[in-house]
């Protein structure tokens, strides 16, 4: 093995957190599932020749998750830079929302859709983490480490995303 190849430790913590790193990858590319495996894809790449180096300050499923989250943002900006270089500006100015419609891959019964779609309809940190709290079993303080935010301000985006979920199922119809 030479010296740019990962140790055998870091291959396992790939496989073992694979299928929460696919979810999490959907969820920071909003659905779109090509952009969601490229993220995946250049994420491991990432940790594999070491751009991307396990310090050991948090989890490993923690630094993964945000090695995942900020590759998918960086391809997110850079999509949108060469959008924006290339697009007429009469289409820039028609185009609403620059993010594509989130995918219902995943068939489900109907409660399950109403709570998928009521985290689509929060602000974007707060169904971050709660996706991160609710679906991928981290912590607060991890969740935060995740997301590159303060332990402070993941708490406030969990606090306000949960109560506006609440009310956002209170109000679906079948409640």
């Amino acid at each position: 093995m030479n010296d740019r190849s990962c140790d055998d430790d870091t291959r396992a913590g790939l496989e073992a957190h694979h299928a929460e790193s696919w979810s999490w990858a959907l969820a920071c590319c909003r659905g779109d599932v090509a952009r969601a495996e490229e993220a995946l894809h250049v994420s491991y790449q990432k940790v594999l020749d070491r751009r991307a180096r396990f310090d050991g300050r948090s989890s490993f499923k923690t630094w993964l998750f945000g090695v995942i989250r900020l590759t998918a943002l960086d391809q997110r900006r850079w999509s949108w830079r060469r959008w924006t270089r290339w697009a007429p500006l009469s289409e820039a100015e028609d185009r609403a929302d620059g993010r594509p419609a989130a995918t219902e891959s995943l068939v489900g019964e109907e409660r399950c859709a109403e709570v998928r779609a009521a985290l689509a309809g929060l602000a974007p940190r707060q169904a971050q983490v709660l996706r991160l709290v609710f679906y991928h079993d981290l912590t607060l303080d991890e969740a935060a480490a995740a997301m590159g935010v303060s332990p402070g301000t993941a708490r406030t985006h969990y606090e306000r995303g949960k109560e506006r979920l609440r009310r956002r199922l209170a109000e679906s119809p079948s409640s």
